[in-house]
C-alpha cells in the first residue's frame, strides 16, 4: 500500500520535477517508510512507501527494469503474487526482489494491458513504457485503490489522492455543479470520472488507460460482471448458496494474509467482521483485533463492545477495545476532514480516523468487512425493491436511496451551483436501464457495487487507515466472490431481513447472537446529533466569510439550518447539515 503519482508532458517540455516532488511529497502518510522519484525526459514518476511484501530496498520505487525498457509504480497488494511469479520464472524471467511490485512489472512485460485479467488483488499502478514513450495507468476492478487525475493542453498529472494533485498546482478548483448535484443527492458519492473540483477527475474501477506521448488516450474497461442468473448455478438451494459462499469467503481471506508484517482485523461487532475473524480462526491465526467506541448522544448508544468482545473471546484475539472520549473526537474531525480525498459525509469516517490511528501503533495491516451489505444485500434499502418491476427500478431506487429531490436541491443550493436538469436522477435511470441485470434488485446492487461502494465505504476506509500509514484489506469484495454472488437469486440474497446466505453461511461458525443481532452501524452519535464543540465548528465553517463568499447555499439556509441542527435530515436519516458542513470545512481545509 502506497501513494503514487506522475506528471506526462506532451508539449515536448521536461518534467516540472518540483511539482512531482511536491505531489509525492503530498502522500507521506501513505507510504511513511520510504520515497522515489523517476524522472526520464517527457514522464516523471513518484513513490511514496508502506512496506508490506519485500522489507527491503530490493522493493522500492518508482521500480525499473532496464532491460525490459520498463518503470513502474504501484499502489495496493497481489495477493496470488507467489504464484504468479512462480509462472513467469517458468517462462525465463528473473527476479531481483520477493515483492508483488515486481511481478506486476515482468506480467505486463509479458501479457503487456492483458496482465489485468491475471492480477488477484487490490491496485492502482502506472507503467511508462521507455522504448515507446507511452503510458498506462490502471485501477482494479472494483477501485479499492483511487487514481485521481488532471490535465491540459500541456500535460496530465495524476496521484493516490486529490490533494496531491494541488499540492502540484496548476489545478482548477471551481466547483463543478454537476458533482455537487451528486454530492447532496448519493449522500456525497461523486461518481466517476469527476470529482466536487472541475480540474480533477478519476479514472474509473476496472479501467485501463494507455496514454500516448502525444496526449492522445484510450479507455479499456477489462471487467463488467452481470448480476443475473447463471444456468451452473441453476440447482443450488439455499443450502447450495451457502456453502459456495463460505467457500468464496475462505479464499478470500486466506488471500488476504499474505504480508511480511503482522495482520488485524477491525472488528465492529457486526456479522461482516465476526465472519472475517472466524475464517482466520479456521487458518489458524488469533489476529489483534480492533473496535471503536464513542460517548452516546441523542439517546443513541456510540458503541458496539457487547458484540465485538463476545467474538473476540470465542475465537480467543488479542483484542484491543479503543473508546473515544469527546476530548478527543473534537480534534480529531479537523484532521479527518483533511485526511479525506474528496469531501465525505459519513459519520463513519471519524470513527475509522480515529480507530486507524490506534491501529497504526500494532499492526500495519488490517482485514475490515465492508462491501458485504452492497454485494450480499445487507441494506434497509434493498427489501422495498424485491417486487419492483424492472421497468420501474430507477424510480423506485431513487425513492428509497437518494438523500433529496431534485426539487428540495433547488431549495438548498443557490442557482449558480445547480446544472441544468437532472442529473443525478439522469445518471440512476442509465445505470438501472442498462442491460445485465435480471430485477429490479439486481439492478440497485449492481449500481451500489460500481457507484456507491467505491466512492462511499471502500474509499472512506482506504483514506483513513491510510492516513496513519495502514494497509485495509476487504475479503468480501474479491473479485471472483463478488462475480458469483451477483448471481444469487432476489429472494435468497434478502431472506432474514437481509444477507440471506451470509447468515446461512456463517451459521456453526459465527456466535447465533452476532448472526441474529439487529444490523448495527459504526455509530459516531455526535455527528449524528450534533451539539456543543462540534456545532460550534460545524457553525464556524458555514459560516465563514469563504463560505459566505462562494454562495453554495440559498439565503438563509444555513441560518435555519443551525437554528435547528438536528432536525434536518436526509431521506436514510443523515445529518443534513453536516452534510453541507463536511463540504464546506473541506474545501476550506483546501485554501479555498
Amino acid at each position: 500500500m502506497c501513494g503514487i503519482a506522475g506528471e506526462i508532458r506532451f508539449d515536448g517540455r521536461g518534467v516540472d520535477a518540483a511539482a512531482l516532488a511536491a505531489m509525492t511529497d503530498a502522500q507521506h502518510s501513505r507510504g511513511p517508510d520510504g520515497h522515489g522519484l523517476h524522472v526520464a525526459g517527457a514522464v516523471g514518476l513518484g513513490h511514496r512507501r508502506l512496506r508490506v511484501i519485500d522489507l527491503s530496498e530490493r522493493a522500492a520505487q518508482p521500480m525499473s527494469d532496464p532491460e525490459l525498457g520498463l518503470t513502474l509504480v504501484y499502489n495496493g497488494c497481489l495477493y496470488d503474487h507467489r504464484a504468479l511469479r512462480a509462472e513467469l520464472t517458468g517462462l525465463g524471467y528473473r527476479f531481483f526482489s520477493t515483492s508483488d511490485s515486481e511481478v506486476v512489472l515482468k506480467a505486463y512485460h509479458r501479457w503487456g494491458t492483458a496482465a489485468v485479467h491475471r492480477l488477484t488483488g487490490m491496485f492502482a499502478f502506472a507503467v511508462h513504457e521507455r522504448d515507446t514513450g507511452r503510458v498506462v495507468l490502471v485501477r482494479d476492478r472494483l477501485g479499492i485503490k483511487p487514481l485521481y487525475w488532471t490535465r491540459d493542453a500541456h500535460r496530465l498529472r495524476f496521484a493516490s489522492t486529490l490533494p496531491a494533485l494541488l499540492a502540484g498546482g496548476g489545478v482548477d478548483t471551481a466547483l463543478d455543479p454537476v458533482a455537487l448535484h451528486h454530492y447532496f443527492t448519493f449522500h456525497a458519492v461523486v461518481p466517476p470520472p469527476r470529482t466536487v473540483l472541475a480540474g480533477v477527475h478519476k479514472l474509473p474501477p476496472a479501467t485501463v488507460r494507455v496514454v500516448e506521448p502525444d496526449g492522445r488516450h484510450t479507455d479499456t474497461v477489462y471487467w463488467r460482471p452481470s448480476w443475473t442468473r447463471r444456468p451452473e448455478l441453476a440447482g443450488l438451494d439455499a443450502g447450495g448458496w451457502a456453502e459456495l459462499l463460505r467457500a468464496r469467503l475462505r479464499t478470500a481471506v486466506r488471500r488476504r494474509t499474505v504480508a511480511d508484517v503482522p495482520v488485524g482485523v477491525l472488528l465492529s461487532g457486526g456479522l461482516d467482521s465476526s465472519m472475517v475473524v472466524a475464517l482466520l480462526a479456521e487458518l489458524g491465526a488469533a489476529p489483534a483485533t480492533f473496535s471503536v467506541g464513542f460517548p452516546d448522544a441523542g439517546g443513541e448508544s456510540g458503541d458496539e463492545f457487547a458484540f465485538s468482545d463476545l467474538v473476540a473471546r470465542e475465537f480467543g484475539t488479542d483484542h484491543h477495545r479503543i473508546t473515544v472520549d469527546a476530548a478527543r473526537l473534537l480534534p480529531a474531525v479537523d484532521a479527518c476532514v483533511a485526511a479525506m480525498p474528496e469531501p465525505m459525509t459519513s459519520h463513519d469516517c471519524v470513527a475509522f480516523h480515529l480507530l486507524a490511528e490506534d491501529v497504526s501503533a500494532h499492526v500495519p495491516v488490517v482485514l475490515t468487512g465492508q462491501g458485504a451489505d452492497e454485494v450480499l444485500a445487507g441494506y434497509s434499502w434493498y427489501p422495498p425493491l424485491r417486487d419492483v418491476p424492472r421497468a420501474d427500478a430507477a424510480a423506485a431506487y431513487a425513492r428509497v436511496f437518494c438523500d433529496r429531490s431534485h426539487h428540495d436541491l433547488t431549495a438548498l443550493l443557490s442557482p449558480a451551483h445547480l446544472p441544468a436538469g437532472d442529473p443525478s436522477r439522469a445518471l440512476v435511470a442509465e445505470h438501472m436501464a442498462a442491460p445485465g441485470a435480471d430485477t429490479a434488485l439486481d439492478a440497485a446492487l449492481r449500481l451500489d457495487t460500481r457507484v456507491m461502494l467505491v466512492d462511499d465505504p471502500v474509499k472512506r476506509v482506504d483514506a483513513m487507515t491510510m492516513a496513519w500509514g495502514v494497509e485495509a484489506r476487504v475479503p468480501f469484495l474479491d473479485h471472483e466472490l463478488v462475480e458469483t454472488m451477483a448471481a444469487c437469486p432476489p429472494g435468497l440474497a434478502l431472506a432474514g431481513g437481509g444477507k440471506g446466505v451470509l447468515k446461512a453461511a456463517a451459521r456453526g461458525l459465527v456466535p447465533d447472537a452476532v448472526i441474529d443481532r439487529p444490523k448495527g452501524y459504526f455509530p459516531v452519535p455526535a455527528v449524528r446529533h450534533l451539539s456543543g464543540g462540534l456545532l460550534d465548528r460545524v457553525r464556524d465553517a458555514v459560516t465563514d466569510p469563504r463560505a459566505r463568499a462562494r454562495g453554495l447555499l440559498r439565503h438563509g439556509v444555513a441560518d435555519r439550518m443551525l437554528a435547528a441542527p438536528s432536525a434536518g435530515r436526509t431521506a436514510l436519516g443523515a445529518n443534513a447539515l453536516w452534510q453541507v458542513a463536511v463540504l464546506e470545512m473541506w474545501l476550506q481545509e483546501r485554501g479555498m
